[in-house]
């Protein structure tokens, strides 16, 4: 009776409490240590691994700043309070943070440019652009399929008359809208920035006005009327240079095209 029922109970608990042992041992000997800091600074941050202060994700910006590698404010979906809250776990002044939001350069809308055929197959438009070259007769406007909109996860972009809209309350910055347009068109900027272009062509001026009314045709009236040098025209397209424009609007004011937008005005 004890061969064949005491004995093998006493070897499963002989091996049982070795094994348990040994998970102990292995336990002890292969800890990984948790740094402190670093959790916290996790915790400070809002977590949408979105990529945009240039590491893989959150828990890799939070190692970089807690061993002195990159600054409290590189958060941009975080944004203010983010960086305010790093700052206090390691004892820090906060650095100054600018709010940024995404921007779409493309005015394309139904009225004033045509598409070359309806796009029935999957809506998404990095597959007009990777099956046919887009949809419209502006090669390089919005297809206005969504794909941004598709990836942001605070419903800040949605498609209205046919082009992509960013509503800059509801924008963290994050940059996936900029990485999901094929055009790339969306790019993020200051959100005190009222005055830009909101076209993306590069065509000459004759083409770029026979495919759509809102067009930049590189004129130059908007370069000329700068008082600060802020906005030059290079390869038939204009562009700011957000680090010297003052947001007076004498660029929108002069283009005859009203493809440049001071939403101030507005």
């Amino acid at each position: 009776m004890f061969e064949t029922y005491i004995l093998p109970v006493i070897i499963f608990a002989v091996i049982g409490a070795a094994a348990g042992g040994l998970l102990v041992l292995g336990t002890k000997f292969f800890a990984v240590e948790v740094d402190e800091t670093v959790s916290k600074i996790t915790d400070a941050l809002p977590n949408a691994n979105c990529g945009a202060c240039g590491y893989s994700g959150c828990a890799g910006y939070a190692k970089a700043v807690a061993a002195g590698e990159a600054p409290t404010n590189k958060c941009k979906p975080g944004g203010a309070a983010a960086a305010k809250k790093i700052a206090e776990i390691l004892g820090q002044e906060a650095l100054e943070t600018e709010r940024e939001v995404a921007y779409v350069r493309c005015n394309g809308c139904k009225e004033a440019t045509e598409e070359r055929y309806n796009f029935i197959s999957t809506q998404s438009c990095a597959a007009t652009e990777r099956f046919y070259n887009g949809k419209g007769v502006c090669r390089t406007g919005c297809d206005g399929l969504g794909d941004c909109a598709a990836v942001c996860d605070n419903d800040a972009i949605c498609i209205v008359n046919g082009v992509a809209v960013v509503n800059p309350d509801k924008c963290m910055a994050c940059g996936k809208c900029v990485a999901a347009c094929p055009n790339h068109l969306i790019v993020i900027r200051p959100e005190k920035q009222h005055v830009d272009v909101r076209c993306s062509s590069k065509d000459p001026g004759k083409l770029a006005k026979d495919v759509c009314k809102n067009s930049c045709i590189g004129c130059k009236l908007c370069e000329k009327k700068c008082p600060v040098g802020a906005i030059t025209v290079t390869d038939n397209h204009a562009t700011i240079d957000y680090t010297k424009c003052t947001n007076c609007g004498a660029c929108a004011a002069a283009c005859p095209r009203k493809c440049i937008e001071n939403r101030k005005a507005g």
